[in-house]
């Protein structure tokens, strides 16, 4: 069973949580949808700050990529990036690639927060810990994706952000080889500013990138998933290797053992879930079985023998369990590779939550994901470039 404390905060993030919920849902009723704009996060979030200099082994920035929408980036460079002594060149106080010079290539992994697509955020102090944890651990750089919120934005709002960050991230990659052609030119906006994103045009490598997925990030994350590989060669260069499914957000209208068994269990219970899918989706397409909430509806494309292997995460106290394991089981029978790590005396979202990060669960199953991620972003050709 989870210790005392666990309980404790259980209680507390259920009632602020449930608050929440019941509170956008009366505004939903009365309010008018906003504009296309959004929002990607919430009053109540505590916010880590960006820092460009490489603080505990990891610089980060924040950067809008999209001029009509909320949606936004916070990149995490590792220091390993750097081959040698930090440059003298800086962009205010942070770290700025020098030009004409071998910068090492690093994974890029695209990380989606958790928060029953009504809350979180990709600047809150508990994504900003485990990203960092996981940029150094696996020695990847992690773009964390800050995508617009329900119910101002509905489906597939959140899930057209995150592929608009890969069709993104495949421009960048195609923006820093022109500006490679000619070391002496830049590309700029129509605005006047400079397009290309250098940590990312020095250090990304984008054949190899991992999606990683946390609660209702992980149903994004596979979307993404599918996305990549029906768009095949329209994303080059970027080539999603694999994805890591934490704590799946996945539900459905038939109910499995553990949404029976553990349907008022920690943190997220079932009744909170449901009320977050029903602000999520419209209305008019409201149901548990829709394909982004139950990865295994009948006719969802593409077949799952194309998918990317896929490992799944999950907690031994957590109701959506069962749904996730099975979808693996699925995956397993057409010979993708997609193993279940499953934790025990664990609940949803123990390795990403802010008051549970330093447990040793949290450690061990940021361990464990680097290594299996690092079976599929091992080095591919060379690992240096102009």
């Amino acid at each position: 069973m989870p210790n005392l404390i666990v309980k404790l905060y259980s209680v507390f993030f259920k009632y602020q949580q449930k608050h929440l919920l019941q509170t956008l849902s009366l505004s939903s009723l009365t309010q008018k949808p906003t504009n296309s704009f959004g929002v990607s996060s919430r009053p109540h979030e505590s916010i880590a700050a960006s820092n460009p200099s490489f603080t505990d082994g990891v610089a980060t920035k924040d950067i809008h990529v999209d001029p009509i929408s909320s949606l936004s980036l916070r990149i995490f460079l590792p220091d390993t990036a750097i081959t040698s002594t930090l440059p003298s060149t800086h962009d205010y106080g942070g770290y700025l690639p020098p030009p004409g010079k071998f910068h090492r290539k690093l994974p890029v992994m695209l990380q989606f927060h958790g928060g029953g697509f009504v809350s979180g955020s990709n600047e809150s102090v508990g994504n900003d810990a485990f990203c960092r944890r996981i940029a150094k651990l696996c020695d990847v750089i992690v773009v964390a994706v800050g995508y617009r919120l329900a119910p101002e934005t509905k489906y597939p709002g959140a899930f057209e952000d995150g592929f608009k960050v890969l069709n993104w991230l495949a421009k960048q990659a195609n923006l820093a080889a022109c500006g490679r052609l000619d070391s002496q030119s830049h590309i700029f906006d129509s605005f006047g500013a400079s397009m290309v994103e250098p940590w990312l045009a020095a250090h990304g490598d984008p054949s190899r990138c991992v999606l990683l997925g946390v609660s209702s990030g992980a149903n994004i994350a596979d979307y993404l998933a599918r996305r990549a590989v029906e768009a095949g060669k329209l994303l080059d260069p970027v080539k999603v290797v694999a994805q890591v499914l934490m704590f799946p957000f996945f539900i459905g209208s038939t109910p499995t053992h553990s949404e029976v068994k553990l349907a008022n269990s920690y943190f997220y219970d079932k009744a909170m879930c449901k009320l977050a899918w029903k602000l999520f989706l419209p209305k008019e397409q409201f149901s548990l079985d829709h394909p982004a909430a139950n990865p295994l509806t009948a006719g969802r494309q593409p077949p799952l023998k194309y998918m990317p292997p896929t490992l799944t995460i999950v907690a031994e106290h957590d109701f959506m369990r069962d749904r996730a394991i099975s979808y693996s089981e699925e995956l397993r029978k057409v010979n993708v590779d997609a193993p279940v790590l499953d934790y025990k005396d664990t609940v949803h979202e123990f390795a990403t939550l802010d008051v549970l990060l330093n447990t040793p669960q949290a450690r061990v199953c940021a361990e464990d994901v680097t290594i299996w991620v690092k079976k599929y972003i091992s080095l591919k050709g060379h690992e240096f470039s102009y």
